[in-house]
This record gives C-alpha cells, structure tokens and sequence, in this order.
C-alpha cells in the first residue's frame, strides 16, 4: 500500500537527524512537526520569524497569532523565540539550516526543483522563500506523490516546469519510494507496496 501524507510525514521525521535546524515548508511538509520524537533535540524554524515551533495547535491551544508560514495554529516549545522577517530570510540564506523539508510539482533526477509554478496560464505562482531555502539548506528533502492527479510521473529526467533551484535536492520521500537524487543516479532507498521493478516500467529515470 502507498503511504498516506501522515504516514509519510512520520518516516520523514524518522529521518531528520537528532540536533538539527529544519524549515518545513507549506502544505505536506508541515505535517512532519507531529512526528518528531520530542528527546530528538530538533528545532523547527519558520519562513515568518520563529525557532522552535512545536507541533500544530488544536482546541485550546490554538492562538490567531501564533502560526506557521503557511497560517496554520502552532504550538511552541520551551525556548521558543521570535524575530524580523528579514532575520528568518537570513538565517535562511546564511547556510543556517541543516534540513529543509519542500513539496514539488517536479523533481529531477539531478536534483533540480520545481515547485512554485505548473506554467499553467491560470495557476497562481507562489515562490514564497522556496529559492532562498533550495539554495541556502545543507539538505534539500522533497515531500511529494510520485505522480500527478493524471498519472504523470513527477519525477522527471528533466523538469518541463519553472524552476526553483538547481541541483538542489537530495532526496525525495513519495507515497511509493523513497529516493535518493544527484549528479550520479536516482537510487531507491524503500519503496510502498511497489517493487523497484514496477516503479522502472512507470518512470522515464533510470533507478539504481
């Protein structure tokens, strides 16, 4: 069986390593806050001015003016903080991130992004801080299904849409495999109620 955005949330967070500095970025990618092992040491940052983000408010908890950047409720941790947005950006771009956590509308096998515009005469661009994280991340992990609501892979050998960042991302976690991306190969690392085999009849990139 392929993995649900939950489940998929929860081996991300398996995965980010213990001590690190993480951004996640709207939509998906939040949902890993809910999953991460609170004795890991991991601190969350947000595009719009805050480190230490808990995981999202519910009931009680929930405060109109504490959110992600994606406007959804949030908690906060002990030592919690806040600043300028123009600090958050910096901190961003400064190489101060150990993991970045992104959706994509395309992904190549070389690392390229894609992720704020289909190209599609009435789709709304939304580049939101995707370039300045791309580039300014030590790691690039990309949340996404591995094909679109028509059965396209996403994927891709090159991307076909507008491009966020360059070789930037080194590893993609979809309902149906996980895979390691790069100048060398796209390597499967697990996959979801699919065998490796299937996945190559289905995608135009050579799997190792």
């Amino acid at each position: 069986m392929s993995l649900t955005p939950d489940e998929l949330a929860a081996v991300v967070a398996r995965d980010i390593p213990p001590h690190s500095y993480v951004n996640l970025g709207i939509g998906q990618p939040t949902k890993v806050a809910d999953h991460l092992d609170a004795d890991a040491g991991i601190v969350l940052h947000t595009e719009n001015g805050m480190l230490n983000m808990g995981p999202a408010a519910t009931g009680d908890q929930v405060d109109p003016d504490l959110t992600n950047a994606g406007k959804v409720p949030v908690t906060e941790l002990p030592g919690a903080s806040y600043f300028h947005h123009a600090d958050s950006f910096l901190m961003m771009r400064g190489g101060h991130l150990d993991v970045c956590v992104l959706g994509a509308f395309q992904v190549s096998a070389a690392g390229d992004l894609a992720n704020w515009h289909t190209g599609a005469p009435d789709a709304i661009p939304a580049v939101g801080g995707a370039m300045d994280l791309a580039i300014g991340a030590k790691q690039v992990f990309v949340m996404m299904t591995l094909f679109d609501k028509k059965g396209r892979p996403k994927l891709v050998p090159a991307c076909t849409y507008p491009l966020t960042g360059l070789r930037c991302v080194s590893r993609v976690y979809s309902d149906l495999a996980i895979i390691d991306v790069g100048p060398d190969s796209a390597k499967v690392r697990e996959t979801f109620g699919v065998t490796v085999e299937e996945l190559r009849k289905r995608l135009d990139v050579p799997l190792t």
